[in-house]
């Protein structure tokens, strides 16, 4: 019984529940998306989503139990498993429904895994094992090239899919943990200045596809791009239409956005809560991350801040690009919105991730809940 209490006290039991309210939310609103659309006969994707939601509360619990230092030197085993699974899905990797990247593997049942995803929690562990090893040199040329190097593997990978949206936010998040660990300004200047430049490369180099360049060349002239906008126009109109309090979740007048339940589910609860549950499910995501942001505040080693730097790093990430797809301030690109869009995958490695936050938190000497948020 004391140990239950110890256990109960080191555990930040209003992070976990605020994660949860994120996924209870998303169950409902993927449960009213499919019984407004009158397709409950394929409800599979709601049942998936709550599995996953409960595998992942589960799995981040599991994972708070484990030191996180050890997860980083084990950087060998999961890196070489994430990478094993990205060469594995050049083979057999298939493009489900409403989607144009091979970047899944099919599994029995019915289910289906994304590598990606996975590499993204191997990518933090090593990069922070990397950064706690040359923490006082880490601005030396050759440090930094090396660093970089490392941080460029899963970034080809990534790359070689044509995955778009992933690379977006892996670039985000090493961007976070390189100028977290204390790299020169400067350096970090450099380097934006350099992706910059490669720009008028990427577009008339071909490295973009066609409809690549129509999703962006569309949010200049929606016009002219009208069957490009048509899935983010029934998103906006969807946001629009909830006003200040929302039309409900269960009722027959919603729009038929496509992909609601997955890239456009926050036009859905737009839509349902209207302006006040928009504010309420981004008051939410903002509360976890300052919540993530205070542990690696107080961690007190290198490794714990960068993990907890690049989970909000990813994090922040996908929610901007998702939410500005939805506001047709982005292309759309794929990008879930985190505990919230359909993905079992996603949400489990999301999970996974908040365990690694709360494996900082509980492996540090502090008492990190003291105070603060």
């Amino acid at each position: 019984m004391n140990r239950l209490k110890q256990i109960i006290a080191e555990t930040d039991l209003v992070f976990i529940a605020i994660c949860a309210t994120c996924s209870g939310l998303s169950v409902f609103s993927m449960y009213s998306i499919f019984k407004h659309m009158s397709l409950m006969e394929t409800v599979r994707p709601v049942i998936v989503q709550l599995g996953a939601s409960v595998i992942g509360i589960v799995a981040a619990f599991i994972i708070s139990f484990v030191d996180y230092k050890e997860l980083c030197r084990l950087y060998k085993a999961h890196m070489t498993v994430a990478i094993g699974l990205m060469v594995l899905c050049m083979f057999i990797g298939f493009a489900p429904q409403g989607t144009t990247n091979k970047a899944w593997i099919a599994l029995p049942f019915g289910l289906s895994l994304q590598p990606s995803e996975v590499l993204k929690i191997s990518t933090i562990l090593t990069l922070s094992h990397f950064f706690e090893k040359y923490k006082y040199n880490i601005n030396e040329v050759k440090i930094l090239v090396k660093l970089i190097g490392i941080a460029l593997i899963p970034v080809a990978f990534v790359l070689i899919q044509k995955d778009d949206g992933t690379l977006l936010v892996y670039l985000v998040m090493i961007a976070c943990m390189f100028f977290a660990a204390g790299v020169s300004p400067r350096l970090i200047g450099a380097a934006v200045a350099a992706c910059v430049a490669a720009l008028p490369v990427l577009w008339f180099g071909n490295i973009l596809d066609e409809y690549q360049k129509s999703r962006i060349l569309a949010l200049f002239n929606p016009d002219e791009y009208a069957s490009v906008m048509w899935q983010q126009n029934m998103g906006r109109i969807s946001i629009g239409s909830g006003r200040i309090i929302g039309k409900g979740f269960l009722v027959d007048t919603h729009n038929n956005t496509p992909l609601a339940y997955n890239d456009f589910i926050f036009s859905f609860i737009a839509e349902s809560m209207g302006f006040v549950g928009t504010v309420l499910v981004l008051l939410l995501i903002v509360f976890l991350w300052l919540k993530i942001l205070l542990i690696a505040r107080r961690s007190a080693d290198v490794s714990g801040s960068l993990i907890c730097v690049g989970v909000f790093g990813m994090m922040m990430a996908q929610t901007v690009i998702n939410i500005g797809m939805n506001l047709s301030l982005m292309p759309v690109i794929g990008i879930t919105l985190p505990l919230f869009s359909a993905g079992g995958t996603s949400v489990v490695v999301i999970y996974c991730a908040i365990g690694l936050v709360l494996s900082v938190a509980r492996h540090n000497p502090k008492a990190l809940f003291d105070g603060g948020l």
